[in-house]
């Protein structure tokens, strides 16, 4: 049976409830929106795989509660990602505020290696703004991260923010990922050797990374 991905590494969606964190998710993962659902308990995630230069790449997303009785749960899960996205709601202020407590959360529990990006969600809401473009992207730029802004309604930007993270962690994991590009030309060759002479006993196991 085919190796369905060369790598496995996890991502955390961060911020408060109501911020559209699920619904970036679902429309990533399953290209949905729905305008109205149930707050996230505890955590819930869901799975993709993704071609990112000849690595197949299947990320774990993690959807995380926003509420502050949850915290204590979604804290156990920081020190076992890789890439993590902080999300606020570009309607409310409150919750642009909060992320500078979000930020220290992940400085405290997540590894010193791990990756972010800011994102700024529900674009399409342009009429009911309450943060300003350049306010998020200066925030971004003091934490060191990228910053994008989103809408899960009209899928602005929602592919780019995440393919961005993947690519971030791939290049905070050059070491690893150096080594799982020699490891796929072998097999491809190998591969190719075995065709060539007409061998294919299936006893050759395929090999999988994952950076957890």
């Amino acid at each position: 049976m085919a190796k369905q991905y060369d790598v496995l590494f996890r991502l955390l969606l961060l911020g408060d409830s109501g911020v559209g964190k699920t619904c970036l998710l679902c429309r990533f993962t399953d290209n949905e929106f729905h305008s109205s659902h149930i707050s996230t308990i505890g955590v819930d995630f869901k799975m993709k795989t993704l071609d990112m230069d000849g690595i197949r790449v299947r990320i774990q997303i993690w959807d995380t509660a926003g509420q502050e009785r949850y915290q204590t749960i979604t804290k156990q899960y920081y020190r076992r990602a890789q890439g993590i996205f902080l999300v606020y709601d570009i309607t409310s202020e409150r919750s642009f505020q909060h992320i500078m407590k979000w930020v220290s959360d992940v400085d405290e529990y997540a590894p010193d290696k791990v990756q972010k990006i800011l994102i700024g969600n529900k674009s399409d809401e342009e009429q009911k703004r309450q943060v300003a473009t350049e306010q998020g992207d200066k925030l971004a730029k003091t934490y060191g991260m990228d910053f994008f802004e989103t809408s899960a309604c009209t899928n602005h930007n929602i592919k780019e923010s995440f393919f961005r993270l993947t690519e971030l962690v791939l290049q905070a994991n050059k070491k690893e990922l150096d080594i799982l590009r020699v490891s796929i030309k072998e097999e491809l060759s190998i591969a190719d050797m075995e065709e060539d002479e007409g061998v294919n006993d299936g006893s050759r196991r395929t090999q999988k990374a994952c950076w957890c």
